[in-house]
């Protein structure tokens, strides 16, 4: 496996990023970076990002969280932001992900955390929930959803999988932009661009698409069946904070809300956005995920 490293030079001036960085060895020869803000004994939340994004996507949330006491880990997925980057689409899988997660999970020795997640951090962050039971005390998810095979996906994403697979230009800072209503300015177009110096640093970025369990006998859509099973019996909180903007997305808070009992009496959210609503409503996110903690104690 070849491993390409972000110059750091590349996060320099970011806007509005004025993290400490951390990072940790998930296997050998490959790093994770993530970021970890606010008190040692207070209360985790772990926030997991997606497509293409990296944690950069929370920079207006985690001062909001750490404001009301809460710990904030945000890592890196390995082939984003500041994490390690394989080049080789091949070098990413859907266990792969978690058991880095996992890793990182295990070594900050984090236990009964309140798990937020979006896009592909839904994907990796309900899996595990549906996998490991005492992972998380609640859980909050933004636009993302635990696919199973099952259901035929939305025309849209058909259309998103093969540009990522098969395009030649794959611009990052502009694809976020398009899940959002904001427009970037250069800066922020930067910013997103940053870890990924040339086309070799985005075979993770382009392997995500490809990973999402679209036929229901798939060894990925059968591990997601049975963590949608578990998940339809959790009975800690649950609550979707959801954009009134996201195409792919959209009606998913209503499924969960429907079948996850963690999710009755909670104060679920429409927020105004698009798929990428951290960026687009940050602080109203991280302020629905207080409150939600706040009523909701261990």
């Amino acid at each position: 496996m070849i491993v390409l490293k972000t110059p750091l030079s590349r996060f320099e001036n970011l806007p509005d990023y004025p993290f400490d960085a951390h990072y940790l060895d998930v296997e050998a020869g490959l790093t994770m970076h993530y970021l970890d803000e606010g008190p040692r004994d207070g209360q985790v939340i772990l926030m997991l990002h997606g497509e293409p994004s990296w944690s950069y996507l929370y920079r207006f949330m985690i001062p909001v969280c750490v404001k009301a006491g809460y710990r904030v880990i945000a890592p890196d997925l390995i082939g984003f932001g500041k994490s390690d980057k394989p080049t080789a689409i091949s070098d990413y899988t859907y266990n792969k992900h978690l058991t880095w997660l996992l890793t990182l999970i295990d070594a900050l020795e984090i236990r009964t955390s309140t798990l937020v997640c979006q896009d592909w951090g839904g994907l990796l962050g309900l899996r595990l929930a549906g996998s490991y039971a005492d992972l998380f005390s609640r859980i909050v998810v933004g636009n993302s959803a635990l696919p199973t095979g099952q259901h035929k996906m939305p025309s849209i994403f058909r259309v998103w999988r093969v540009f990522a697979r098969f395009s030649p230009w794959f611009p990052i800072a502009r694809i976020v932009e398009a899940g959002c209503f904001k427009k970037f300015d250069a800066s922020l177009k930067r910013a997103y661009n940053a870890p990924f110096p040339s086309a070799k640093y985005k075979a993770g970025a382009r392997a995500f698409p490809r990973l999402v369990p679209i036929k229901s006998d798939t060894y990925d859509a059968q591990q997601n069946q049975l963590a949608w099973s578990n998940l339809c019996q959790w009975q800690r909180p649950f609550l979707t904070c959801f954009s009134n903007g996201d195409p792919i997305m959209r009606g998913m808070d209503r499924l969960m809300q429907k079948h996850i009992p963690g999710c009755l009496n909670q104060n679920h959210r429409i927020i105004k956005g698009g798929h990428f609503l951290q960026e687009d409503n940050g602080p109203e996110f991280a302020v629905a995920i207080n409150q939600f903690i706040s009523d909701n104690p261990i």
